[in-house]
């Protein structure tokens, strides 16, 4: 009976979520043949040699993973230092539960909110000008539709450092780190040693997966892009739905295209994020004691 529930709940999961998703992308890859769609006039690649040939789309992707690496890079680094430094800092207490608000607000909100506060009309520039640090407000920096995409970067950022404080004070909770420190005091650590060569890789290799299923989420986010983000230099999901909404009908089959090349690039990334073992206690305390004697 329990095996049938099992499989009941497998086949409902993969209904609603797989088989839609599967069949998404077959469409776009059959209309980015040429094999479909209003304008289909038989099997092409002409659409594909136009998307890997363009220099919009390549700038678009090394823009995109920029913005991931750099906003999930701080707030990994930020959140493991906070956590490692001070590991009961979230589990009671207020902050235990404000940790929890920003999570509620839907990237939208951050964008409009990112936008109000760093933009050349926003509360950081009027705060400058009134400070005489500018002489107007023009003279502010480009933090919002920018090039370098510091207001992306800063939505992001916010966006995850609370998840990650959660993630890894859960973890620090759940996998054994007090016992790991304990075992690296014993052969001989110092306090500093015990958290950045012992605590912090193995957190950070645990939660592996996890970073890589968020930097995928924050290259193919859109709505933060779309507001705080410039037109010279565009993330992957505007590049994408700008030339699916464009009146030239022959942007739309590069459309699909980019969304099926981007859909291949992010299941074979997820695929090999698995973790492929899974840590015992005797491979921590293996792991503390090669690290402490290098």
């Amino acid at each position: 009976m329990q095996k049938t529930s099992t499989y009941i709940g497998l086949g409902l999961f993969l209904a609603l979520t797989a088989i839609p998703l599967l069949l998404g992308i077959g469409y776009a890859l059959l209309f980015s043949l040429g094999l479909t769609g209003i304008l289909s006039e038989g099997f092409t690649l002409e659409h594909w040699r136009a998307v890997l040939r363009s220099a919009a789309f390549w700038e678009s992707i090394v823009f995109s993973a920029y913005v991931a690496l750099v906003s999930i890079g701080m707030a990994v680094s930020l959140a493991l230092f906070v956590v490692v430094r001070r590991p009961h800092t979230f589990e009671k207490g207020p902050l235990s539960f404000f940790i929890y608000l920003p999570l509620a607000l839907p990237a939208i909100v951050m964008a409009f909110f990112i936008f109000q506060m760093m933009s050349k009309a926003g509360f950081l520039s009027r705060l400058a000008f009134q400070l005489g640090l500018t002489r107007s407000l023009g003279h502010f920096p480009d933090w919002v539709n920018g090039q370098y995409g510091i207001g992306i970067i800063t939505a992001h950022f916010l966006m995850a450092l609370p998840f990650f404080l959660i993630l890894y004070t859960q973890m620090y909770r759940h996998e054994g780190m007090r016992a790991l420190m304990q075992q690296a005091y014993t052969l001989g650590a110092t306090r500093r040693q015990a958290a950045w060569r012992v605590a912090a890789p193995a957190l950070f290799r645990r939660s592996f997966a996890t970073v890589v299923l968020y930097l995928l989420f924050v290259m193919g986010s859109y709505e933060i892009p779309l507001l705080l983000g410039s037109q010279s230099r565009q993330m992957v999901s505007v590049l994408t739905i700008q030339k699916l909404q464009r009146f030239n009908l022959d942007d739309i089959p590069q459309a699909y295209t980019i969304s099926v090349l981007y859909s291949m690039a992010v299941i074979v990334l997820a695929l090999s994020s698995l973790p492929a073992y899974k840590w015992s206690g005797r491979k921590l305390f293996n792991r503390s004691r090669t690290v402490l004697k290098e």
